[in-house]
C-alpha cells in the first residue's frame, strides 16, 4: 500500500526584508491511508507551514528543501497545473474559518458543484446531485433544500461540516485538517470528530491534524508528531505520548491543558449588594421586512456579587454573548429586569448608563481587532484613561500603564511596541491591562482564551485568577471551556436556548449536572487522556442516541 504522505528532511526558509527566517527544520514525517496523524505546537513552531506543504500552498517567498510526496507524487517539483490537478482527487484542506474558505456570494451547493467541474467533468445536473449527497453525508439536514443556501444561512458548525464536504467532493487520499474544531462548541466540536472518524474508518481516508487541544488529539489521532521552533521534538503512538511523554517540551505542553477536576472554589463572603441582578430577563431581536422578532433570552435570573466569578457556558446561539452585551449597554433589554451597578436597564438611555461605564471593564475574544492598529500598546491601555478624563493624553497616563502592564507580566518596554508586534497571548494580557484601567468593579470577559495556545492559555488563565484576587473585581466569564470554568468561577449558568438549564455553585453543577442538556455538555468536552476519552465518546453517544 503506497504511504499516503511522505515528509523526507523538509526545510523551509522564507525570505523576509529582514532577512531568512527558518520555519522548518529537517523535518521527516509519514501519514499511512487509513491513519490520523495530529502535528501540535504552539503558534510558531511551524505545523501548519509543513501540512500546507503538502498542498504546495506556500507563498513565493518560501524556499523549500527536501521532499514531500503525496500518494507517489513529488509536490516539490510541480508546476501550477500539476499542483492543480492533485489539489482535490489526492488531497484537500479544511480550513480553520469556514466563514473566510466560503464564497459569501454564491450558494454552498453551487461551491461544491464548482470543484466536481472542474476537476471531474461532471455535468451541472449530476454535480447537484453529487453536492446533496456530500450535503447529506456530513449531517445537513434538509440537503435538498439547503444546498440553495448561502453561507450567511447556516451556522458556525454546519458551514465547518459544508467545508469538510468540499474537501470530501473528489474523495481525497488526504485531509488536511488546520484547527477544525477551535472555534466551535464542545457538542458541535465532538459532532465533527465524530464525522471526521467515521471518514478515516468508512473510507480509509489519511487525516493530517494539525490543533492545539490536547483533548482532539486525544479523541481523534493515532499517533502524534510534536513541532517546536520548527523542528520535530517526539513522535509517538497517541497512547504512548500520552502515557509517558519523553521530551521536556511535550511534558510541559500536556501538563499546561486544563482539566475537569470539579474545584469547589467559594465566592468572597460580602453584604454588599449584588453588582448584577437579572430576573424574568428576556432580549428580543426585532424583525425585519414584517417578520416577527427573535427571542435571543428568555426569562433568564441570576446575580453576581462583588468579588464573584460567575461562569456564563452554552453553545452558540445560547444568548450567553447577548446577556454581556446588554450587562455593558450595548445591546437593549426587552422586558423583565436587568440592574447592574445599581441601574435599571429597561428603557435605560445612554446619558444616563455613560456615567457608569468607567465601572465596567470589557475583555474581548479577539484583541488584535479590539486594538487600534495605529498605535502603540501604551497609547491604546491609555484610552479609557484619557476618554474619563483621568489623564490628559498618554504621557500623562503612562506611569498608571507601566504599572497595569506589570500587573499582567508584560515587560513596560512593550508599551512602545504596536499590537501586530506582541504574540496572541501578549495582546491578550495588553487587553486584560486595558481592562483594568479604570479599576472596574465588574469585567465582562467574552471568550477571552479560545484562540490561545494551550500553553498560553495557561499562562493567560493562571494570570487572571491572580489579577482577579488582587483587584477585587467581580467577573462575567462568557466560554464554551467548561474546564475553563472549573478553574476560574464560583458559579455557573448553563444556557440553552436563550434560557436556563441549569444554575449553582461550580461544584455542584459541574459535579453532579441534574439536566440533560447539562451532563450532554459534559460529555462533549474531550480529556486529553485517549483511555477516558474513549469512555467518554461512548458516554456522549448514548445521550444523544
Amino acid at each position: 500500500m503506497t504511504t499516503a504522505v511522505d515528509i523526507r528532511d523538509l526545510s523551509i526558509t522564507f525570505a523576509t526584508d529582514g532577512g531568512d527566517v527558518q520555519a522548518v527544520r529537517g523535518v521527516t514525517l509519514e501519514v499511512q491511508p487509513g491513519e490520523v496523524l495530529a502535528i501540535v505546537g504552539e503558534s510558531g513552531s511551524g505545523k501548519t507551514v509543513t501540512a500546507r506543504t503538502i498542498l504546495g500552498l506556500l507563498p513565493e517567498t518560501a524556499i523549500t528543501r527536501g521532499a514531500v510526496i503525496l500518494d507517489g507524487t513529488e509536490i516539490t517539483r510541480l508546476d501550477p497545473a500539476g499542483l492543480r490537478a492533485v489539489r482535490g482527487p489526492k488531497a484537500a484542506m479544511v480550513f480553520q474559518e469556514p466563514s473566510s474558505a466560503l464564497n459569501p456570494v454564491f450558494p454552498v451547493g453551487w461551491q461544491l458543484a464548482e470543484g466536481l467541474r472542474a476537476h471531474g467533468g461532471v455535468g451541472r445536473k449530476d454535480a447537484r446531485a453529487v453536492a446533496i449527497d456530500m450535503l447529506r453525508r456530513v449531517g445537513i439536514p434538509e440537503p435538498e433544500r439547503r444546498v440553495d443556501y448561502y453561507p450567511h444561512q447556516f451556522s458556525g458548525g454546519q458551514k465547518q461540516r459544508i467545508v469538510i464536504a468540499m474537501a470530501l467532493a473528489l474523495k481525497p487520499k488526504v485531509i488536511i485538517a488546520d484547527e477544525p474544531t477551535t472555534a466551535l462548541d464542545v457538542t458541535v466540536q465532538a459532532e465533527i470528530l465524530d464525522l471526521l472518524r467515521s471518514l478515516r474508518d468508512e473510507e480509509g481516508t489519511a487525516i493530517v491534524l494539525i490543533t492545539h487541544n490536547m483533548g482532539v488529539v486525544a479523541d481523534l489521532a493515532d499517533r502524534v508528531a510534536v513541532m517546536l521552533n520548527g523542528e520535530l521534538v517526539e513522535t509517538a503512538p497517541v497512547g504512548e505520548l500520552f502515557a509517558a511523554p519523553q521530551h521536556e517540551y511535550t511534558q510541559r505542553l500536556l501538563a499546561a491543558v486544563p482539566r475537569l477536576e470539579v474545584t469547589d472554589r467559594q465566592a468572597p463572603q460580602t453584604d454588599a449588594a449584588p453588582l448584577v441582578v437579572a430576573k424574568d430577563l428576556v432580549i428580543e431581536y426585532p424583525g425585519r421586512f414584517g417578520r416577527g422578532g427573535f427571542r435571543a433570552v428568555d426569562g433568564v435570573s441570576f446575580t453576581l456579587a462583588p468579588g464573584e466569578v460567575v461562569g456564563l457556558v452554552g453553545e452558540s446561539g445560547s444568548g450567553k454573548s447577548t446577556i454581556g452585551r446588554a450587562i455593558a449597554g450595548l445591546t437593549p433589554v426587552s422586558d423583565g429586569s436587568l440592574e447592574v451597578l445599581g441601574m435599571q436597564m429597561l428603557g435605560v438611555k445612554e446619558r444616563q448608563f455613560r456615567p457608569l461605564r468607567k465601572d465596567l471593564g470589557f475583555v474581548f475574544q479577539d484583541p488584535a481587532t479590539s486594538f487600534n492598529p495605529l498605535l502603540t500598546i501604551a497609547q491604546n491601555v491609555a484610552e479609557p484613561l484619557i476618554v474619563h478624563g483621568m489623564a490628559k493624553d498618554p504621557s500623562d497616563a503612562r506611569p498608571r500603564v507601566d504599572e497595569l502592564l506589570e500587573a499582567v507580566q508584560l515587560p513596560g518596554a512593550f508599551g512602545d511596541r504596536y499590537p501586530h508586534e506582541l504574540s496572541g497571548g501578549q495582546r491578550q494580557r495588553a487587553s486584560l491591562a486595558r481592562a483594568l484601567a479604570l479599576d472596574p468593579k465588574l469585567l465582562i470577559a467574552d471568550e477571552p482564551t479560545s484562540a490561545l495556545d494551550v500553553s498560553v492559555q495557561a499562562r493567560v488563565l493562571e494570570l487572571f485568577g491572580e489579577v482577579q484576587e488582587r483587584f477585587g473585581f467581580a467577573t462575567l466569564f462568557i466560554t464554551h471551556d467548561l474546564a475553563v470554568v472549573d478553574m476560574l468561577a464560583h458559579k455557573v449558568v448553563v444556557l440553552h436556548r436563550g434560557e436556563i438549564a441549569e444554575y449553582g455553585r461550580t461544584a455542584e453543577v459541574l459535579g453532579a449536572p441534574k439536566d440533560e442538556y447539562t451532563k450532554r455538555l459534559i460529555a462533549s468536552l474531550p480529556v486529553p487522556d485517549p483511555v477516558e476519552q474513549a469512555a467518554r465518546r461512548a458516554e456522549w453517544a448514548a445521550l444523544n442516541r
